[in-house]
This record gives C-alpha cells, structure tokens and sequence, in this order.
C-alpha cells in the first residue's frame, strides 16, 4: 500500500490535469438532464398490469385523467355554467388532450316526440338563462346518477371538468400548459387541479425545486460539521470538493447514458453529498494523527494506513445500493442503486488519489494545538466513557443492544405500506388539497378500467357488462360505473322497451347507429367493436380496501367466465397494488443480498468470516430498530422508505469497518484485545463520531424536502447513522472483547 500512496504523489498533476478535464465534460452534460416524475412508467416494460394498463390508454384515447374543480357557493348559475363552458372549450383544444367531459358538453339521452333524442346535457351554445330553467337543469341533473357525484357534487357546490391526455404525449408540458392556461382565465370561482397528470406535473417542479434548494443547505451544513471538527478551511474545502466532484461526474454520466432523474434519484446529490465526504474525512484525520514531519511521507504513511478500511467501507457501501439492481422490480429504484453505487466508486477514488495530490502541492501548516486540544478534550472524554463502560459493564451494553431489538420487533408488526401518489405531497399542496376536495365531493380521482373482450354488440357481451356495473355499484369501494352497456340499457328505456339491454342484435344495432360519432364513444370501445371497457372509480386508495376490492372483483371475473368474452380488471388500482408488492418484494430481497454479500466482503478482506458476521450486527440490530420506529411513528414503508435497510446497512456499515479492521490491525502488533480496542477507539473514533454528525446532517435536510417520503426517508437514514455508528463503538468492541476471550479460554484449556 506504501507503494501506491508514494506513486499517487509522484503522478500528482496527472491526477489533478485528468479530474479537471472529466469534471468540465461531465458537468456540461448534466444540461441535458431530464426529469421522469411518471413512478407507474418505472414498472418493467414486460410486467403484465404495467402493460395492460398502457395498452388501454393507446386503445380508448389514453388512461391518464386530469381533473379540473371548479367551487362555487352554487354552481348553478348563469355565470358559472358559462365559465364551465369556457373551461370546456380551452381545454378541449388544447394540444395533447384526448377528450374533454363537463357539464356543458356531456352526452345525455332522452325520449323527445320524435322517439328519441341524444345530444349534449346543456347546450353549450345556448346556455340557459331563466332562473326556472337552471333550476329544472338542476333538478334533472340529480335524478340522473350518470351525473350526480360525477361531474357535480352532491351540494351543488362543485363541478368537475375532466379531461384525458393522448398516450405517449410530454404529460408535464401539456399540464403545466393546462393550468396556466386556465389560471390566466382570472376565473372568480375557486379553482383545484387534480387527477394523475397534474400530481405527475405538480411532482416534477417539486423535483427540480428540492434539488436547487436542498443541496446549497447540505454543503452549508456539511461545511459547518467539517469547521466546527477540523478547524481547518482545507479540511472544509477538500471533503465538500471530493463529494461535489462525485456529484458531477455521476449526474453527468447519467445524462450522457440517457438515463432521467426520478422521485428517488434526485437524491443522489445529497446522498454523495453526505456519504462522499466521508472518505476525505477519514483520510485527513489519519493525516492529523500523523506525527511525521516530512509532509510527503506522512501522507505516504498516513494513507498507507486508512486506504484499506477506506476501501471496505465503500466497497460495503456500494453493495448497500446494488443490492437494489438485483433485488427490487422497479425500474426507478435499480437506477438510483447503479448510480449511488458508481457515485460511491468515484467519491472513492477522488479521496484516494485527488485528495492527496491536491495536499501534497501545499506547504504543511502549523497545527492550532491549542484549538485542537480543546476540541479533541471533548471527543477523548466521550470516547473514554465508551471505553470503559465496554471494560467495565460488557453485559449492560448487550443486554442494552437487545432491549431495542426486542422493541423494534413489536415495532416490526404495526408497519404499513403506501403506494397513494396523493400521501406524496404535503398537507398544504395544492395537489394534495385538490386530492382531498375530489376525495370529499367526487368519490376519488383513482381510475378503474374492467375490459371486456368479445362481440360488443352481442347481447349477451352486453348484459355481462351490465351484471359487472351493478356488482361494482354494490361494492362499497365504488362510486359510479359506466359503459357502452349502460348508454344502450339507458336508450331501450327511453324508447320504452325498460331499462335492459335488448334480446336481439337487430335493436342493438339500430340503438347504435344513434350513438355513432358520440365524443364519448372512443372511450368505451375500439373501433373493430371487439373490446369495450367498463369506466369506474376507486373511493378509497389506501392499499387494503385496493386489496379488498381487487379480490372482491377477480372473483367476481372468475365466477363469470365464458367463451364468448374475456375479462379483465385493471387501472390505477391494480397498478398501485403491482407496486406495493414490488415494494416489499424489494425491501427483503435487496436487504438479504446486501446482508450476505457484505459480510462475505469483510470476511473475505479480514480473512475471517466471524469477523464479517460480528461487523454487521450493530448494523442489523440498526436496520431492524429502523424498521421498528417505522411502525410505532406511523411511518410507511414507500417508494423512497423502502431504500432505507440497504442504505442504512450500505453507509452504516462503514463505522464497523474502522473498527474492526483498526482492532484487527492493533492486535497484530500485539495480542492484547482491550488495548486493541483502546487504541482503536481513541484514533479512529473522533473521525467515526465528525463522520456520523457529517452524514446524519446531510441527510437531515431532507426533512424539509416538500415530498413526503423523501422527508420520512431523511429522517431515517439521521437516526441510523447514530444507531449505527453508536453499536460501532460500543456492541461492536463488547462483543470482539468477549469473543477473542472466549477464544483465549479456550487455548488455555
């Protein structure tokens, strides 16, 4: 290793010439940087619900919903009907949109003299006027529930304007054009916008917003942690410019690769931000401890001595994040694994190579003794107290160890999981209160789609499709059904024949003939009339009652099997289902590999597979304690929660790393385990106790991101940078004590 500090000082400006090329490439290309706010495009092409629900969106004018609410005292005005109609209009033309669906233009069936009549629900071009006539439209519109709690609530005091986007069309340009659109209309009625493509709209500023105001807050606060530590401007500077570098070079390979930053990559900036500094920081502080004068040498040595905990470390780190390529099924999640992973590698490689290029070109500076005592008083005084409680009360420190394990197991049974795009956004977003307010008055804004494949005008197809409506009116989770079913049942009622749908394929088809070229009959059928779909909403979208219902309704399908018809459930629902399973799937297979493969790294290094086993139970007592704070807090296990076992197990580990390989490194010089612990504890501790208040502040800013997970996610990874880096200090060193006791006694005997 001497070899190699000595060769990285003589190929210094090579060094730092090659950084600053790659940093100047590399950080142009994170222009092109997109952004995917889209978390149902990160499902596998080839996954079945994923590409069910997109083939349907291609099939019937698209699945992706907007919806605009417009809130008055009474929506039943001359001016307010007016103002839907112009709402109606500006969406309708605008570029993308599907179709459009109001008040104003919504179909409508009813018996006139001339048998009967299908047009438009109010006459767009002739709005009433009378005062006698809205109210007759009003009470007309409430005895029709094709209407009612769908497009106006049941107080009047609401309607709702919604709209479909065309698929494979820029959702978040079309979105934002939408509503600055409408909000330039100075409309006098309260406006909220909701459905999935505003929520994907509203989470795609987000992104851009958390990721131009977080980072500045994590290096000011990494920057103070790293002063308040070091004292020292270089040891501020060279840690933050190691980190940032790491930053660049990762964005910027992203881009060039053509990859797009999601929900859970625009975190990796402060992930590298927090956990890339660290390297330098263990690199300075074995430089700090150096007594050698020449400087050259004492870099040498210095970096002789941390380069092989420091490779552990990031080695073990690395595998925390590409545990996620091979344990987690969505795409989204694999991605930030490969690039936290790389951006790991290289945060390692800037710190081992840049980092001591970059000192060696400097004159070495006298240290400020006085100031360090001082600090270093209060570090030695911790570090002191550890020690001897571990000398002193071994079994008070275990038994201590196991009291929180035993409560996180409690802890362990009370976690949910959430897949609700609505619980992303804070209380006071627009998004969420629009959520709310559709949630309150219209039933939810959760699409359900059950596709019926077979002969459309068949009357038995058809009367399937009616017995599937009124099963899902039945269900509590369900609050209106529709279908081309229901508009012909709705037609052999107006011609007095009764609300059924009709025994032969003669009438059936001459009530079509009436309903070809209808706006809305795009939406319920393809044009080969061989596959309609039944149009419904989900009520509740927390994931037992999606569950309750999927279950509800696929055995409903399964009873009503037939060879004339095929049928399919699918939409948002199912969709958030496939994601809540790939998110535990993810949590247990990406937490066992990084288990498994971790230990078998330091066992590997260490040449001892005991010692690999022992390094990870501070961190698997973290992880489980994590798991059990989650569900005592109330905290769901999320598309950004879930990363949290593999990071914490990934960063944290590198505190047991120190420990063990510096123990391990002490007991070669002599065989004596306590002063191995000491001697350990008081060189590497200090950079272990900056390297956990260092990164548990970085991450900590992500408490005050203005997405949800990414709060809860921050909040985790604080709290297990201490658990885990206290275990280091203290389980870690109890059990190393009384294992190579345990293996003395024996030798003895």
């Amino acid at each position: 290793m001497e070899k190699l500090s000595k060769l990285v000082i003589k190929l210094r400006w090579v060094t730092i010439l090659t950084v600053l090329i790659l940093s100047l490439f590399l950080g142009y290309q994170i222009k092109y940087l997109r952004i995917n706010p889209d978390i149902i495009s990160s499902l596998p092409d080839d996954d079945p619900i994923a590409k069910l629900y997109k083939d349907i969106g291609s099939e019937f004018g698209g699945n992706d919903i907007g919806i605009i609410i417009l809130e008055n005292e009474n929506v039943f005005t001359v001016e307010t009907l007016s103002h839907i109609r112009d709402l109606t209009d500006s969406i309708r033309y605008s570029k993308g949109v599907s179709s459009v669906i109001s008040l104003t233009n919504v179909i409508d069936i009813k018996s006139s003299e001339y048998g009967i009549e299908i047009g438009n629900l109010i006459d767009e071009y002739n709005l009433p006027t009378d005062t006698t006539e809205i109210e007759n439209i009003r009470k007309y519109i409430f005895s029709k529930d094709m209407y009612k709690e769908s497009l106006v609530s049941a107080d009047g005091t609401a309607t709702a304007i919604i709209f479909t986007l065309e698929s494979d069309v820029g959702k978040h340009d079309i979105s934002e054009a939408i509503r600055d659109k409408i909000i330039g209309m100075n409309l006098p009625e309260r406006l909220y916008f909701g459905g999935f493509p505003m929520m994907m709209s509203d989470l795609n500023n987000l992104i851009v917003s958390d990721i131009s105001w977080l980072i500045p807050i994590v290096i000011a606060i990494i920057a103070a942690v790293l002063f308040l530590s070091f004292l020292s401007v270089s040891s501020v500077i060279l840690p933050l410019l190691t980190a940032g570098l790491a930053v660049i070079w990762t964005m910027g390979i992203m881009s060039l690769c053509g990859y797009e930053l999601t929900m859970i990559s625009n975190t990796i900036p402060v992930v590298l931000l927090a956990i890339g500094s660290a390297y330098t920081i263990h690199v300075l502080n074995s430089l700090n401890n150096s007594n050698i004068k020449d400087k050259r040498e004492a870099i040498s040595k210095s970096l002789s001595y941390v380069i092989v905990p420091v490779t552990i470390s990031a080695l073990t780190t690395a595998v925390g994040f590409i545990s996620f390529i091979f344990g987690s099924y969505l795409t989204m999640i694999k991605e930030f694994g490969i690039f936290t992973a790389l951006g790991t590698a290289i945060a390692l490689i800037l710190s081992v190579l840049f980092v001591p290029a970059i000192i060696s070109l400097f004159p070495q500076k006298k240290r400020r003794e006085s100031k360090r005592k001082k600090r270093d008083s209060v570090s030695r005084f911790i570090l002191e107290r550890l020690i001897s409680s571990q000398f002193k009360h071994p079994k008070r420190v275990l038994a201590l160890s196991a009291t929180v394990l035993l409560i996180a197991f409690g802890g362990l049974l009370l976690i949910n999981t959430s897949v609700n795009m609505a619980d992303y956004f804070r209380k006071d977003n627009e998004t969420r209160v629009a959520e709310e307010i559709i949630q309150l008055k219209f039933g939810g804004s959760l699409p359900v789609f059950v596709v019926f494949e077979g002969d459309m005008q068949s009357p038995e197809v058809l009367k399937m499709m009616i017995k599937t409506e009124k099963f899902l009116k039945e269900s509590s989770n369900i609050i209106i059904a529709q279908s081309v079913a229901s508009l012909i049942e709705q037609m052999n009622d107006v011609m007095g024949e009764g609300k059924r749908i009709p025994d032969e394929r003669e009438k059936i088809e001459q009530l079509w003939f009436l309903l070809d070229g209808q706006e809305l009959m795009p939406q319920l059928v393809n044009d080969e009339l061989n596959k309609g779909i039944i149009q419904s909403k989900l009520i509740d979208s927390d994931t037992r009652k999606i569950k309750e219902f999927t279950k509800e309704m696929n055995q409903f399908i399964n009873e009503n099997r037939s060879e004339d018809y095929s049928i399919v459930l699918t939409g948002i629902p199912s969709v958030y289902l496939k994601l809540n399973e790939s998110i535990i799937e993810s949590q247990f297979s990406s937490l066992l590999i990084a288990i498994i493969v971790v230990i078998l790294i330091i066992g590997v290094i260490l040449k001892s597979l005991s010692k690999g086993i022992m390094a990870t139970i501070p961190i698997i007592i973290t992880v489980f304690t994590l798991f059990g704070f989650m569900g005592i807090f109330g905290i769901s296990l999320d598309i950004a929660t879930v990363l949290i076992g593999s990071v914490a197990l990934g960063i944290g580990i590198d505190y047991s790393v120190h420990i063990i390989s510096g123990i391990d490194s002490h007991m070669k010089e002599s065989d004596n385990i306590e002063e191995a612990v000491r001697k350990t504890i008081m060189m590497s501790g200090n950079a272990v106790i900056i390297n956990i208040i260092s990164v548990s502040a970085g991450f900590s800013v992500l408490c005050i991101s203005q997405l949800v997970p990414l709060q809860n996610f921050g909040l985790l990874v604080a709290i297990s940078m201490f658990a885990s880096g206290f275990g280091a200090l203290t389980t870690l060193p109890v059990i190393l004590i009384l294992y190579n006791k345990k293996i003395t006694k024996k030798q003895i005997k």
